[in-house]
């Protein structure tokens, strides 16, 4: 094979791979862009402000809490923004909610167990209260008892309520922040298209010159 003819047949592959890679990267590009702009709009709406430094409590103390005093006073607007918020700060109120009630520790999908526990337990009292009043026997120890059961289901309810509103949000603005992420990594990925579009742009212009150089009658030595 004549050298000129390799040359020029290398050269047109990069050419068109680096046709290629400069068409990917505007479309990852593209996608990070999107990814961007619709993570700030979604968020933006639902007009988030974090506490000002002044009023965190202790927050920033915890671990990982140091982006709680980063974005003090601010709007959320980005996928960081929104795994702070939910790692940090709603995940922290909602510890301090389950202590608080006497459950420390608890989630929404435990505290399902505690709640149909104590509904038996309410029930049961509720009967032994009605059979009580039939009978005519004392019902005051049996009404104070319905009465703190009856107590204890509230708060456990309440408190399930608290953490189902709280994880909801948490998953909502992580799965956020992860598709934040993903437009990150589109923006990385484009600009290494890029680069080795134009690298192999570059390359290939240099091949066609040096084709044109290259005499006709010079064949290709292994």
């Amino acid at each position: 094979m004549k050298r000129r003819t390799l040359d020029i047949i290398l050269s047109a592959g990069g050419m068109l791979l680096a046709v290629v890679l400069l068409v990917l990267g505007g479309v990852l590009q593209s996608q990070a862009d999107f990814a961007k702009s619709y993570t700030s709009t979604q968020l933006s709406a639902q007009a988030i402000t974090f506490t000002p430094a002044e009023g965190l409590n202790g927050a920033d103390q915890e671990p990982g809490g140091a982006c709680l005093v980063t974005y003090a006073g601010q709007t959320m607007s980005t996928g960081k923004q929104a795994e702070c918020y939910a790692n940090q700060y709603i995940a922290l109120h909602m510890r301090e909610s389950a202590a608080g009630a006497g459950y420390e520790g608890a989630t929404y999908a435990s505290l399902g167990g505690v709640t149909r526990e104590l509904k038996a337990k309410v029930a049961e009292a509720q009967t032994a209260l009605d059979d009580a009043t039939a009978a005519g026997q004392p019902t005051t120890d049996l009404q104070a008892r319905l009465d703190e059961l009856n107590g204890e289901l509230t708060t456990a309810s309440n408190l399930r309520n608290t953490m189902f509103q709280g994880e909801t949000l948490r998953g909502l603005l992580l799965t956020v922040y992860g598709f934040s992420v993903f437009g990150e990594l589109a923006g990385i990925a484009a600009i290494a298209a890029f680069l080795g579009g134009v690298l192999l742009f570059i390359l290939s212009i240099l091949g066609f010159l040096h084709a044109a150089r290259t005499p006709r009658e010079k064949s290709f030595e292994p």
